[in-house]
């Protein structure tokens, strides 16, 4: 079987300035994929979309952990008129001036079990009241303060979001790797772009020289009378064709040729070499272990838990929110006050508040019903898209598994038939200068064979598509057999 060297070399030599050769780049596929998953714009969106997710998830985490807050006025000056109530029971106003100051630090918790807060905090305030002749100072000191804010049968999104959260984020590092292994189908797809037009640019050449000769041999056949002026017209018109085949050919190439450099962020000016990107090396996959690698690497598969649990929360705060409610508030701390700062903190009394809120719907014309209701129906809906979508899935795998393994049996028939129709084109050729066949003849033979070297082409590009969509929806690396990882950790500095 003839192998097809299909190797790109630019017939442009640009000299720049200073009349020096532009310098050349000769790259393979995998060197072509590598590079599109580090500089494309493609690359770029999906890091930045993991960065995004990541500052998400650690924003969630640090909600979590222990706030640490400090609030105060520093100053508050008021000098001011006032209402006041008079002892018999009469309002008057009074002229006031005084300043105060105020200090708060306080430590925060949220209790992601039970959706409440516990905190710990530690104050102080002063107050100057300033009179016609008179200027007086007071502090009021809180040492210590515990307290709780609980809800009470309400919903709590914490809890939720406890197990939505880190899911999120896992399914997003896994969006990530298939993001880059779509990456690589993009990178196939403009590598054999590349080869296509250069392929169609080689073969309107051959084409031109071709026709060239056997019109200029028409010339001296009809000189001798051998042939008709019918079969030199129609060689005349293929030559003419043919050279303007060649220039649309050129013109795709060029266009081609600018849009892979584009995608690799190359300079325009570099000479592209590429390599014979056929496949060297053969493997069977076998679809129940690829389904496997699908299930537990896929991220639709955390997917389909995720939207099951946000349904379920949606559904849990329909039915609490608008239900019976209570929210505990419990202080308990130590506060004095003092004309002086150092005896605001000695011999301290206890302080304590206690408050329990309730709300106990009594009718609300059904608006509890009907949300809980929409909960209910939304929560089914999920179900069944997301039984559907698993059986989807798996059904696509299945097809995806059988197109990557008929695609050796499919390049080796497409190299075969290429094979096959080179050799018939030399022999019509031959026959044609032998004056056995006719122009027409020769025509079709010429289209099955250009159409043929196409065909293989386009074999192998099927080839590279089928198992870098196999790895995208797998995860996994089958010529290697290991799982496709990325290091989160340096994409992430």
């Amino acid at each position: 079987m003839k192998k097809i060297k299909i190797c790109i070399t630019l017939l442009i030599i640009v000299f720049g300035s200073h009349g020096a050769l532009i310098a050349q780049k000769i790259l393979t596929l995998e060197e072509v994929i590598e590079m599109a998953q580090q500089n494309s714009p493609e690359a770029q969106v999906a890091k930045f979309e993991l960065i995004s997710n990541y500052w998400a998830y650690r924003t969630f985490k640090r909600g979590l952990l222990p706030q640490i807050n400090f609030s105060g006025e520093i100053p508050n000056l008021n000098r001011s008129f006032t209402k006041y109530t008079n002892p018999n029971g009469t309002e008057s106003y009074i002229g006031q001036s005084y300043v105060s100051y105020a200090g708060n630090l306080e430590v925060r918790k949220t209790v992601g079990l039970t959706g409440g807060n516990v905190f710990l905090s530690t104050g102080l305030q002063r107050i100057d009241n300033y009179y016609d002749s008179l200027t007086t100072h007071n502090f009021l000191s809180t040492p210590i303060n515990v307290g709780i804010a609980q809800p009470i049968f309400n919903y709590n999104p914490y809890k939720w979001s406890k197990q939505i959260e880190p899911l999120r984020y896992q399914e997003a590092k896994r969006r990530y790797i298939e993001a880059v292994e779509q990456v690589s189908i993009i990178a196939v797809n403009y590598y054999f772009a590349l080869l296509k037009a250069q392929l169609e640019v080689q073969i309107r050449q051959i084409n031109v020289n071709n026709y060239d000769t056997l019109y200029k041999m028409a010339q001296g056949r009809f000189t001798l009378g051998k042939i008709e002026e019918n079969d030199l017209l129609q060689l005349e018109l293929n030559l003419l064709q043919s050279k303007s085949s060649l220039e649309l050919a050129n013109l795709a190439y060029d266009n081609a040729s600018f849009k892979f450099k584009s995608f690799l962020r190359l300079d325009p000016n570099v000479e592209i070499n590429l390599s014979d990107p056929k496949p060297l090396n053969f493997i069977i996959v076998d679809k129940e272990r690829a389904l496997d690698y699908a299930i537990q690497n896929n991220s639709e598969m955390l997917r389909f838990e995720r939207e099951m649990l946000q349904a379920n929360s949606s559904l849990d705060q329909a039915k609490k929110e608008n239900g019976f409610n209570a929210n505990l508030y419990a202080v308990f701390g130590l506060t004095q006050n003092a004309a002086q700062l150092n005896l605001a903190y000695q011999d301290p009394y206890n302080q304590q508040n206690v408050r329990l809120g309730l709300e106990i719907p009594i009718y609300d014309w059904g608006l509890k019903k009907g949300q809980v209701k929409m909960a209910e129906s939304n929560l089914e809906i999920v179900k069944s898209n997301v039984e559907q979508d698993r059986l989807d899935f798996k059904q696509r795998i299945y097809l995806q598994v059988a197109e990557f393994n008929m695609q050796q049996n499919q390049l080796y028939i497409a190299a075969k038939s290429d094979t096959v129709a080179q050799r018939s084109y030399e022999i019509t050729k031959n026959r044609y200068y032998l004056g056995k066949i006719t122009v027409t003849d020769l025509n079709i033979a010429q289209g099955a064979n250009d159409q043929a070297r196409l065909n293989y082409l386009l074999s192998v590009q099927t080839f590279w598509q089928a198992y870098y969509t196999l790895r995208k929806n797998t995860l996994y690396d089958f010529h290697k057999n290991i799982p496709l990882d990325v290091d989160y950790e340096k994409i992430l500095e």
